[in-house]
């Protein structure tokens, strides 16, 4: 028998009343009542009441003290019934309370009020925050969630294999960690940005399915929904598998998942698929929300004849806004003040007024036949709003997206009782350098282009789609995956058309290459982000509330103090010289 416990805090019930039981964990509060003394005793499973009426038993006892308490368990009287506990019709009564754990006196910050406070000494006490049963909650549900996908993942016949984690490093789109060899002089490992070219070569070695919970390491900024250093995806790919094929379990898998964790009302299969280029133009970026339903109109052709300096020769789009026109001044006014922080010049707009009439500046540029041509093309309604975005081809969506979603923030369009799904389909294989204006991999640099060799050949490379695909829910970009290109003749070709040679492929990525001469199955997959699905199911805005011990936003972990300096013994160990 646990000399500590009989029973957990969470557990007791009036089936126990009567029954001898030892309980162990924190104090949480402590109420004198004068003739009666009051602890709430909490562990990882929940609280329950102990009371005592020797006062000396509690004299040593201070808050997030960790003690085991010895007695006999009671009803509560009824008028201290607590219903919002499970525990809360019993209490234990004390006889014995054995201190385990001392604590200091003063907390840095209330346990239960943790999360509203300041994120460096949240993340410095972090083993304090993790107490809070609200937080201790979300890594308990990312432990469920990584669990459930595990099963299904194993359901479906895949394979758990682990990859590297130290291995070579390899231009794959983010900096990479390094790691210096001690054994060999002036060289370095990197961390894995993602097990890319390690699951290629185990469908390439004759595996026909594999997965694994896999970390990823790359040194990026951090952003609400992306942690700086690490972060984990459930990572799978597939032998002589289609696009399609990676869609249907990923499908299935999400779906499962999102319905077993939430009540909420999740898109059914298949997901919507959206093109890259439409999306771009309808929602403003290739991550939308579907809950949103602002659509983006390209207005360009409609102005092409409209003699309005700040749209001349330049993209033109549109948000209807509706049940907008009446909204207070201070909403426009806000809205401009948004548009001027993302980097607009102004926020021009025509509302619809009683009688069906167009109001606003811009109105008087249009005449009496146009203002009808654009009644009509928009369908517009009484009390609707039209914002207009007008910039530079390549900022002009992304400002209207970033509109577009203000716009249905304020108004609370919204709807949060949904998880909306959609893939992204048709990405470009080939871009523009903004600097040098040289041809580029847009994205993953192993994407089959559609086509495969006669597109390369026959189609400027600008034109040139690729079987790449993410997966979207609410906004938020779950996963990347693609079709891989495993035929090294149009890996070559794709390659030199973005300026590498064939001895650059064979040094960046030998193994992957050297792979592809020995006969390569086609093979497909993609990576669905673990801290981004928990963070949606768990409804929280940041993504260190479901990582259990993140770093800050400047990549530091104030916790263990890292990073840190080192000695100079170790530098030397692994020739290291600090300029």
């Amino acid at each position: 028998m646990n000399e500590y416990r009989t029973h957990n805090c969470g557990e007791l019930r009036t089936s126990h009343i009567g029954n001898d039981v030892r309980l162990a964990g924190w104090v949480d509060t402590i109420r004198d009542h004068g003739s009666v003394i009051f602890i709430d005793l909490r562990d990882h499973y929940g609280v329950t009441q102990v009371v005592c009426n020797d006062s000396d038993m509690f004299t040593k006892l201070a808050r997030e003290y960790v003690i085991s308490v010895a007695g006999r368990l009671r009803r509560r009287d009824d008028e201290t019934i607590n219903k919002k506990i499970e525990t809360g019709e019993v209490e234990l009564s004390a006889e014995k309370i054995t201190i385990l754990g001392t604590s200091k006196h003063q907390l840095p910050f209330e346990i239960k009020g943790s999360v509203n406070t300041k994120e460096e000494v949240r993340l410095k006490y972090r083993f304090l925050d993790l107490r809070n049963p609200a937080v201790q909650k979300n890594i308990v549900l990312r432990s469920k969630i990584t669990s459930f996908l595990r099963k299904k993942m194993e359901d479906l016949g895949f394979l758990e294999i682990q990859t590297p984690i130290l291995t070579s490093s390899s231009p794959e789109g983010a900096r990479d960690y390094l790691v210096p060899s001690r054994k060999h002089h002036g060289m370095f490992y990197a961390l894995p940005q993602a097990p890319q070219q390690f699951k290629q070569l185990l469908m390439t070695s004759g595996f026909d399915k594999y997965f694994q919970i896999a970390p990823c390491f790359r040194d990026e900024d951090s952003r609400a929904d992306r942690s700086p250093g690490e972060f984990y995806q459930l990572d799978f790919e597939m032998s002589f598998a289609t696009q399609e094929d990676v869609f249907a379990v990923a499908e299935t898998v999400m779906y499962d998942t999102f319905c077993h964790f939430t009540d909420k009302k999740v898109s059914a299969a298949p997901f919507k698929r959206i093109r890259f280029k439409d999306a771009m133009k309808k929602y403003g970026t290739d991550k939308p929300d579907l809950r949103n339903p602002l659509i983006i109109e390209d207005l360009t052709n409609f102005f092409s004849d409209v003699d309005f300096a700040p749209f001349r020769k330049k993209p033109v789009r549109g948000v209807v806004a509706p049940n907008c026109a009446s909204a207070p001044r201070s909403f426009f006014e806000r809205m401009l003040e948004y548009a001027t922080s993302i980097g607009m010049k102004g926020l021009g707009y025509i509302s619809v007024i009683e009688g069906f009439e167009l109001k606003g500046p811009i109105v008087k540029y249009l005449t009496a036949e146009k203002q009808d041509e654009l009644k009509d093309m928009l369908s517009l309604k009484n009390d609707d709003a039209l914002f207009f975005i007008s910039d530079a081809p390549k900022a002009v969506d992304g400002l209207a997206g970033q509109i577009r979603s203000e716009l249905a923030a304020r108004l609370g369009l919204i709807d949060n009782s949904r998880f909306d799904f959609c893939y992204i389909v048709d990405y470009p294989m080939f871009g523009l350098n903004d600097e040098t204006g040289a041809i580029e991999f847009t994205h993953n640099p192993f994407s089959m282009p559609q086509g495969e060799m006669d597109a390369l050949l026959t189609k400027d490379p600008l034109d040139v789609l690729a079987y790449q695909y993410d997966i979207v829910c609410n906004g938020v970009e779950l996963s990347s995956g693609a079709v891989r290109n495993h035929k090294p003749e149009i890996m070559q070709k794709a390659f030199e058309i973005a300026g590498y040679s064939r001895e650059d492929i064979e040094t960046k990525f030998p193994a992957l290459f050297n792979a592809f001469q020995y006969g390569a199955p086609p093979h497909a997959g993609m990576a669905p982000g673990l801290d981004r699905i928990v963070m949606l199911i768990a409804q929280q805005e940041n993504i260190r509330e479901v990582v259990a011990f993140p770093m800050n936003s400047n990549a530091q972990d104030t916790l263990l103090g890292a990073p840190s300096f080192v000695t100079e013994q170790q530098l030397r160990e692994v020739h290291i010289k600090i300029r």
